[in-house]
């Protein structure tokens, strides 16, 4: 399975994903195709002591950057280096692409270059996060979609659960619907509407799930808006950051604390390695007919290596045809 590295995009830029990717392919057996500025990309490969003569290149000769309108980007920037790993998927010269750059652009890159499945009116971003009972919980939608009516969640749902067995290795995952109370008739319009369908859609659907229980993983699967699942991912990461803030200012007061915590650093050091987004590699752009992914935005080396490697393993595991196979039974049970 070949997969086309943009890595021309996110904050570090080609200093962190040339060494990302190159680290992917050793590692992980990964077969990449470098998207971006052939002489960059010849540089870095340079600096890192590697032979270009056995490294695949694709030039692109432009890039967009974090703060430029992602439609007018994706459709004027033809030349750019996430569109030419978009345009390498739906030529089926590459299975799957894998981008640190603007989250905005490649959304708007998905549908206009790749192509939605059938049954998928919208693209949705899905990431897994931990939990304390050990296996991670899809949510999803995690900014694509700030504004959803009921019809999409019911998609992100189908998705999300394709998603899940792909990556989880779970049969028939149980979905939850993100609401402020879990009685069917809690929430908007919108999350009424579509707890409903939801209900009689024949998936594992557990009813509405607040936010505060998504940690302790009532549902494999939590679907929400853009909107909130952009929230619910940002304070999660803060929250997490700034707790291990707060435990470290507390274990540096007095001797006796002091001791205490290298008895307990071992385990601190596990949990906050369970809580490392860097861990849990990119988030899929669910409903293509080809897989896209985006990595952090901030990803170093080892983050994008590891967004590299889901993805390659995501492949492996068939989700586009997992999920592709699930959104065409719902279009037909509707005819």
């Amino acid at each position: 399975m070949r997969i086309a590295v943009d890595v021309m995009g996110g904050d570090m830029g080609p200093a962190e994903m040339i060494p990302g990717a190159l680290m992917a392919r050793d590692q992980y057996g990964a077969q990449v195709i470098f998207v971006g500025d052939e002489e960059t990309i010849k540089a870095h490969l340079k600096e890192n002591g590697r032979d270009e003569s056995d490294i695949e290149i694709v030039h692109a000769a432009d890039s967009i950057s974090m703060d430029e309108d992602p439609l007018a980007a994706v459709r004027h920037k033809r030349d750019s280096s996430m569109v030419v790993a978009a345009k390498l998927v739906r030529e089926k010269k590459a299975q799957a692409a894998v981008t640190s750059g603007s989250t905005g652009a490649l959304v708007a890159a998905g549908p206009l270059v790749v192509g939605r499945l059938k049954g998928a009116s919208r693209p949705a971003l899905a990431t897994p996060i931990p939990t304390v009972g050990g296996h991670p919980c899809v949510i999803l939608d995690i900014g694509a979609n700030p504004e959803c009516q009921a019809k999409n969640l019911l998609e992100f749902a189908i998705m999300g659960s394709a998603y899940a067995s792909a990556l989880l290795g779970i049969d028939n995952p149980s979905i939850g619907l993100l609401s402020n109370g879990t009685e069917a008739s809690k929430g908007t319009s919108v999350i009424v509407q579509a707890n409903q369908m939801l209900s009689g859609s024949g998936l594992n659907f557990v009813g509405n799930i607040e936010a505060r229980s998504i940690f302790y993983g009532e549902a494999d699967v939590v679907v929400m808006d853009g909107f909130a699942g952009n929230v619910v991912l940002k304070l999660s990461e803060g929250l997490g950051s700034a707790i291990f803030d707060m435990v470290k200012e507390e274990m540096s007061k007095g001797c006796m604390v002091k001791a205490g915590a290298l008895l307990v650093k071992p385990a601190l050091k596990s949990v906050k390695r369970r809580m490392d987004y860097s861990e849990y590699g990119g988030a899929p752009l669910l409903g293509l007919s080809g897989l896209l992914v985006k990595a952090h935005g901030s990803s170093n080396r080892k983050a994008f290596a590891n967004a590299i490697r889901v993805t390659s393993e995501l492949l492996d595991r068939g989700l586009v045809e997992k999920m592709s196979q699930s959104l065409s039974a719902m279009v037909d049970g509707e005819a």
